[in-house]
């Protein structure tokens, strides 16, 4: 199929992938309406056209945390990434390296971080979990030094995992042993091409971070959920920053905020920056969309970190959006995952593109020709 948006790339996603898979990447949690929202609440922000303004030389290139961008554009960490393409975070980081914007890897990558390094030319995030067990954070944080990563994304949005009814009905959750494996088999089978080129050919599926720490006799997908939802902190607390601060001399950007109140704590406490985010809808249903949440945020405290915002982002004109209501960068979650699992590493770089050009198209029409330019005053008064 032509792919021209990231809408087509989330239908060539849901032809490719097996349900389980593509239900985990598209799903939200409850009933969904704040998944809803996100993408609802951000296509209503209306902007104001500006004619007769000389934008032949337009500068998407920004800096954060010291990291000179092509775009104000980052990859947000995804979970089991990896399985959506052969040894997909390997592809995906060298797509981000080549537009050059920075790749986050996920705690619960299927590739490791020393997989991930072995790919990479260049230092890209690592994304990590309050877990119970601090010999393990301890130990993550350690070769994520040791890998040469340029910040840390701390998830606290997660002290428990939110009810995603789609993963249940698919088997990737609430289904053990043997009758979820031979469901997952099934949806699998159903979809030869990634049967071979990832179910096969991609292996091991063995979730390179966290595999050390699984209890003996962990074999699947099942097991793994049941751990990770066993060894969430839901005691996490502000104080545990310490402990991050104490084994993290880098960047340290907290994601999950989206109250004025916990963005001033943040910055209270010395984050470098916040990620304003609701998971992309996927833990408390009904919160705030992050383009409702997110101008508040950023009158409480953006002159004391540096915000970037995530949630219902599908296009260049998306992230001209939100950086017009504040943010200073934008991760980009399900649409560089929909593209990978559609075309690979290839898919990500044209996803990428897509994202550059309508940016450029955005600004060309707003009247603005530098990311610095872009803010509340090219937002139509209404």
């Amino acid at each position: 199929m032509i792919i021209a948006s990231v809408d087509d790339f989330r239908e060539a996603a849901r032809r490719r992938l097996p349900k389980f898979l593509f239900e985990y990447i598209d799903g939200g949690s409850f009933a969904e309406i704040t998944l809803a929202r996100n993408v609802e609440d951000l296509r209503a922000i209306a902007l104001r056209q500006r004619v007769l303004r000389d934008v032949s030389a337009l500068d998407l290139s920004t800096e954060l945390f010291g990291q000179k961008l092509a775009m104000p554009v980052v990859l947000a960490p995804i979970g089991l990434a990896g399985l959506n393409a052969r040894r997909g975070e390997r592809q995906a980081v060298r797509a981000a390296e080549r537009a050059g914007v920075p790749f986050t890897l996920s705690t619960v990558a299927a590739c490791s971080l020393k997989e991930v390094a072995g790919a990479a030319s260049k230092p890209f995030w690592f994304q990590l979990y309050m877990i119970r067990d601090r010999g393990f954070m301890r130990d993550m944080l350690a070769r994520a030094v040791a890998a040469k990563c340029s910040a840390l994304v701390f998830t606290v949005d997660m002290p428990v995992a939110g009810s995603r009814y789609r993963d249940w009905r698919t088997g990737l959750t609430g289904m053990p042993g043997f009758k979820g494996a031979l469901w997952r088999l099934w949806q699998g089978a159903m979809r030869p091409r990634w049967a071979w080129d990832v179910g096969l050919c991609g292996r091991p599926h063995s979730l390179g971070n966290v595999a050390p720490v699984l209890p003996q006799g962990t074999s699947g997908v099942e097991d793994f959920f049941a751990w990770l939802g066993r060894n969430f902190e839901p005691s996490i607390a502000w104080r545990d920053l310490d402990f991050i601060r104490s084994e993290w001399n880098g960047p340290l950007i907290i994601k999950g905020v989206l109250d004025p109140d916990d963005a001033r704590e943040a910055a209270e406490l010395g984050a470098d920056g916040i990620v304003v985010s609701n998971h992309g809808g996927r833990q408390l249903d009904g919160v705030l969309s992050t383009a409702r949440a997110l101008p508040p945020i950023v009158d409480a405290v953006g002159d004391r970190l540096t915000v970037l915002a995530d949630g219902g982002v599908r296009s260049g004109l998306d992230v001209v959006r939100m950086l017009a209501l504040g943010a200073r960068g934008v991760m980009l979650g399900r649409a560089w995952a929909y593209a990978l699992a559609a075309r690979g590493e290839a898919g990500v770089s044209h996803m990428l593109q897509l994202i550059e050009w309508e940016m450029r198209v955005a600004m060309s029409l707003t009247g603005v020709r530098s990311i610095a330019e872009i803010d509340r005053t090219i937002l139509a008064r209404t």
